[in-house]
């Protein structure tokens, strides 16, 4: 799966240090549960000002055209969005006038398999995980979003330690059954 998604960094080694992994993750898990509490302005402040946040298009194609299953950078993405972007849907959910939120979603961000490598920059690693997100809205509309995704971490002094440069995801499913896409992966 993963190799399906552009490298976001020039990663060099695959080891790191249990200290290291546990640090990474925690951060990762942090993240999850600023996001399942709609805390979306805390989350805001563990972007960088460069992020690249990437949600490509999935195509189901056959295995001569695999290499089309992805869109390009330059096809359309479901995200393609920098800090400013960002910021801007958050403002607007806090407005009550975003249809696709009111009422709020109810969501659980889960992480698995993280796999970190470092760069050749000193403080900035290149994070590989799973997610899977459940999605809960109104009284009936379940949502369940399955894929991969690579960030660019990066080391910062705020009170979590890290920030997020890149990151671009992959959804497994070639075919979006959600109403929306109104959350934040």
């Amino acid at each position: 799966m993963l190799k399906l998604l552009p490298s976001v960094a020039s990663s060099t080694q695959t080891a790191t240090s249990p200290e290291l992994q546990q640090d990474i993750e925690q951060f990762l898990y942090t993240e999850g549960m600023l996001l399942d509490d709609r805390e979306f302005d805390q989350w805001y402040e563990l972007l960088a000002d460069d992020i690249h946040y990437y949600m490509p298009t999935r195509y189901t194609k056959s295995r001569r055209d695999s290499k089309k299953e992805i869109s390009n950078f330059d096809e359309a993405a479901i995200f393609d969005d920098d800090k400013a972007s960002l910021g801007l849907r958050i403002r607007r959910l806090a407005t009550g006038l975003a249809w696709a939120e009111e009422p709020p979603s109810r969501t659980r961000h889960l992480v698995s398999n993280v796999k970190i490598r470092t760069t050749d920059i000193d403080g900035e690693y290149e994070v590989e995980c799973c997610f899977v997100i459940y999605r809960n809205r109104l009284e009936r509309q379940t949502d369940i979003f399955v894929g991969a995704r690579r960030d660019l971490i990066r080391k910062n002094d705020n009170q979590h330690g890290w920030v997020i440069a890149k990151r671009h995801m992959i959804l497994d499913q070639g075919m979006l059954l959600a109403n929306n896409i109104s959350i934040f992966f």
